[in-house]
């Protein structure tokens, strides 16, 4: 019941017998008609870096620069904050709901 479900050795491939046929008799053409030998063509030299220039800050994208980063601390600051006081008042409320019902659980066995 639990012996893996193989196919038997005699009718599994073996690695002499592959069931993917290699391809024979194909013949390439080749991709120009220049009669050059490949052998002695020698390796292409690099070529020079090419220099990029500094990246430049304008006082406009510098002041855009800034207004986003401002932007963006704020807006996570403010999800942060909300996520801080939704747990607040969730302890709260469980806080509040936990004395209710302990003062409700000893008053009945007060009496």
């Amino acid at each position: 019941m639990f012996t893996p479900k193989i196919p038997p050795p005699d009718t599994a491939p073996t690695p002499a017998t592959s069931l993917v046929q290699p391809l024979t008799g194909i013949t390439h053409t080749p991709a120009c008609t220049c009669n050059h030998t490949s052998a002695a063509v020698p390796a292409p030299a690099p070529a020079a870096p090419v220099s990029r220039p500094a990246v430049q800050l304008t006082p406009g994208s510098l002041l855009v620069a800034a207004a986003g980063g401002t932007a963006m601390v704020l807006i996570i600051g403010t999800v942060l904050v909300s996520m801080l006081l939704a747990t607040a008042i969730t302890a709260a409320s469980v806080a509040i709901c936990a004395v209710v019902l302990r003062s409700l659980l000893n008053h009945t066995n007060n009496r």
